[in-house]
């Protein structure tokens, strides 16, 4: 389960006060610094050219109290995924905490701390797990040594147990607490004398469904804030309250980049509890992470603040034509399409010659798809409380990126870093929205005009969903060739869509190396002429991470165009695949650079074909493919390798003569190495199925004139328990030798295209655009 070509520094920092107001006179506490030389994580969003740059350093933190409480700092965001259980669990179980005396400290904002707190792609445990376990057990290893020295005893002739240090041939025992004070003076283990915890002396790791080692008197770790989060308790964004704080909220400009051209505030001052109405300049494109723009209203409560809002009289100045005010969705998908049938900007070129291959081939298969914007729309809309005083700004929010968040504050207010905190909240939901702290650096600009007086910005769902930093549109276009026994001799793959990058340079109008590792240049499949291109496709508002990114659009098209490939060539679905994947392999990489594989060292996470297999010949078999379904109803399978996972599933579908759809059911086969929390994997798995099916089926965000047209949920529909499956089975494939992969993204990607190639096998329908809405009705 280790990281390769990585580094491990433990240090006992007791002495050293850099835990202010967690370390007690008495106190150990354990630092653990991972350096990492082959798992840079720059190219995982853009290759370093986020505002923050990227550290590769992260540290855990232990501390055990004279009591015995044991506290460990989480320095990633929860956002539902359940890294403040898991992580936590993975450094209780090798230190030998009992889960009842263990506690979360939630880090702040501080990167020479904590290092990348950035809580994306998927990688919080993989790039976790060995540290947090190293770090329990040299504090482990520390306790034990100070109990040989207490009794005067060889230290192999000890042994930790649940929370205390045994001496095995006596009997006499010191609990963790007894121990911290002597612990806190000895030097840290090297790293070669490390030892972890066997498999079978874990209680905790790689566990589920309450049973340690099959005994169901052991309690399996409950979640940390579940009980908090079920009675109301739990403190997200929206529910932090200081004395005296004042409410706000933003008119934004309707298109990205319009400005204001006269402003009436006359109605708005003239509200009950509006204290204050101010404008707020918006950044220049490409604006990154800074705010839009607009016209704030603050109040004394959030109601005075949007009525006073509604009173205004904005008129906005939305550019020239033919630029983001022109921006219409139906427009810019037929220009998309019309550019897929041009030659793009080549990506990957293997083997021979794809357009000779494709006029010789017995039979040709084309076929274009579609992918709209989407908003990432959490449950809890951005949300900021920050207080300014005394030249210093402190922030309490749901944030995804705690350094982006503390360096756009300072920057935006003109502070040292030093002088900015940023206290991290719970997030009710994530998706990739938080990551962007756009939202923060507005209440900060709000609360420097009123100095020691806290403010709370407060977005709308309409506000979150008209200005959302927007899932890429996309069109794929596919074309290939089958020869007599129709078997593939040609692939061609041209996929248009704005870039991210757009954020943060001059539009490059081409997906850049990052995204197209997201499933277009790491097709696997073995074909023997592969072209991919790329066409251009410019950006008209805010492209930014939605669940999945662009994996999303890739899986889409390639497993569709699998499926047509197939029924092209008479053949099962799983059995052309499969062929088409070709013999076990594993590939190192795809490209120059090492945007395509996430970041990570492609010797320690090359794609393994073999494992590929496994998930798709699993997840047919739970499903029992090839049974007779009877009319109407049908299977419907798609894979995919995403944030160095492997996921295949099935959908057994019924759709009747009216059109409605049913989700009998789906079997979910996943392989992400060793599993440290197979609970939480099969939680994020089940989330996963449901929001694919939100985007398959409903999801979806147009423009016309540059203006977002949905409003809230009425319009921007997200998936009701009606449109679940009745029954979701995961079926995890534990590889414990393998590198950890991520859990929280690839359960995505595929759930779209096994989706809608079910409709195909239950109708003869095929869908090529999204959402399906009311296709099946036609």
């Amino acid at each position: 389960m280790s990281q390769s070509n990585s580094t491990l520094m433990l240090a006992n920092v007791s002495r050293r006060g850099v835990l202010k107001g967690l370390a007690a006179a008495s106190a150990l506490v354990v630092a653990a610094r991972w350096d990492l030389a082959g798992a840079s994580e720059k190219a995982q969003f853009g290759a370093g050219a986020m505002p923050g740059g990227w550290v590769d350093n992260p540290n855990v933190f232990i501390h055990i109290a004279p009591d015995g409480i044991v506290t460990i700092v989480n320095n990633r965001s929860e956002m539902g995924q359940g890294i403040r259980t898991s992580l936590i669990m993975v450094g209780a179980d090798e230190l030998g905490a009992d889960w009842e005396h263990v506690r979360v400290q939630q880090a702040d904002a501080n990167q020479e701390k904590y290092g990348n707190q950035n809580t994306d792609g998927s990688r919080s445990m993989r790039h976790w797990y060995d540290p947090m376990r190293r770090a329990g057990a040299a504090a482990r290893q520390m306790l034990e040594q100070a109990a040989a020295n207490e009794w005067g005893v060889p230290v192999h002739e000890v042994k930790t147990t649940v929370h205390k240090v045994v001496h095995e041939p006596s009997g006499r025992e010191l609990g963790f607490g007894d121990l911290a004070k002597a612990a806190r003076e000895l030097e840290v283990p090297d790293r070669n004398a490390l030892v972890l915890k066997a498999d079978n002396e874990l209680r905790f790791i790689g566990k589920e469904s309450g049973l340690i080692n099959g005994d169901l008197k052991s309690a399996y770790p409950k979640a940390i804030d579940g009980e908090d989060i079920v009675t109301g308790k739990a403190i997200y964004g929206a529910d932090v309250e200081l004395e005296n704080t004042l409410c706000a909220v933003i008119a934004r400009p309707p298109v990205y980049g319009a400005r204001i051209k006269s402003l009436d505030d006359s109605g708005a001052l003239k509200v009950a509890g509006v204290k204050k109405v101010m404008r707020i300049d918006g950044a220049s494109q490409p604006a990154a992470f800074s705010p839009l723009g607009g016209v704030a209203v603050v109040a004394t409560n959030t109601w005075a603040a949007m009525e006073g809002r509604k009173a205004l009289k904005i008129e906005w100045d939305n550019g020239p034509a033919g630029d983001n005010a022109s921006y219409t969705s139906e427009a810019y998908r037929k220009s998309l399409e019309e550019a897929a049938q041009s030659p793009g900007k080549v990506v990957r070129q293997n083997g021979g010659d794809v357009d000779a291959a494709l006029k010789a081939a017995d039979k040709t298969v084309s076929a274009t798809y579609y992918m709209p914007h989407m908003a990432q729309a959490p449950m809890e809309p951005p949300v900021a409380t920050v207080r300014v005083a005394d030249g210093k700004a402190e922030v309490w929010a749901p944030v995804q990126n705690p350094r982006a968040t503390r360096e756009g504050v300072a920057g935006r207010l003109g502070l040292d870093k030093e002088q900015v905190t940023v206290h991290v909240t719970l997030l009710g939901g994530g998706f990739g929205r938080k990551s962007k702290p756009d939202f923060v650096t507005e209440a900060a600009i709000i609360a420097n005009a009123f100095k020691g007086q806290p403010v709370r910005l407060q977005w709308s769902r309409e506000d979150d969903v008209h200005h959302a930093y927007f899932h890429a549109v996309s069109v794929d276009h596919l074309d290939a060739g089958l020869d007599a026994d129709g078997k593939a001799t040609s692939w061609r793959h041209r996929t248009l869509s704005p870039s991210i990058a757009s954020l943060f340079a001059p539009d490059p109008k081409h997906i850049q190396e990052f995204e197209q590792g997201m499933g277009f240049n790491t097709m696997p499949f073995d074909v023997p002429a592969i072209r991919l291109e790329n066409p251009p496709a410019p950006a008209h508002v805010r492209i930014g991470w939605f669940r999945s990114v662009y994996n999303l659009p890739h899986a889409w098209a390639i497993q569709s165009f699998a499926h047509e490939m197939a029924i092209a060539a008479g053949r099962d679905h799983r059995d052309y695949v499969l062929e088409l994947l070709g013999p076990d392999r594993e590939i190192q990489n795809l490209s120059v650079g090492d945007g395509w594989n996430y970041g990570e060292n492609p010797d320690l996470y090359p794609i393994d074909i073999g494992r590929m297999r496994r998930v798709i010949e699993r997840a047919t078999s739970e499903a029992g493919w090839g049974k007779q379904t009877g009319k109407g109803r049908g299977l419907g399978l798609a894979f995919h390798h995403s944030f160095v996972s492997y996921t295949a599933i099935v959908f057994d579908v019924e759709v009747d003569d009216k059109g409605n759809l049913t989700i009998h059911r789906a079997d979910i086969a996943f392989d992400c190495g060793p599993q440290a929390n197979p609970e939480r994997i099969r939680s994020q798995l089940e989330g996963a199925c449901v929001m694919g099916i939100g985007i398959a089926l409903q999801s979806e965000v147009t423009f016309k004139d540059g203006v977002a047209q949905q409003d809230n949920f009425n319009n921007y529909l997200i998936p009701r328990m009606p449109d679940a499956p009745k029954t979701v089975r995961v079926h995890l494939i534990d590889n414990p030798d393998d590198a950890m992969g991520g859990v929280g993204e690839p359960g995505l990607p595929p759930v779209a295209p096994a989706l809608c190639n079910a409709i195909y096998a239950a109708t003869g329908k095929r869908i090529r655009r999204l959402p399906v809405g009311d296709q099946l009705k036609a």
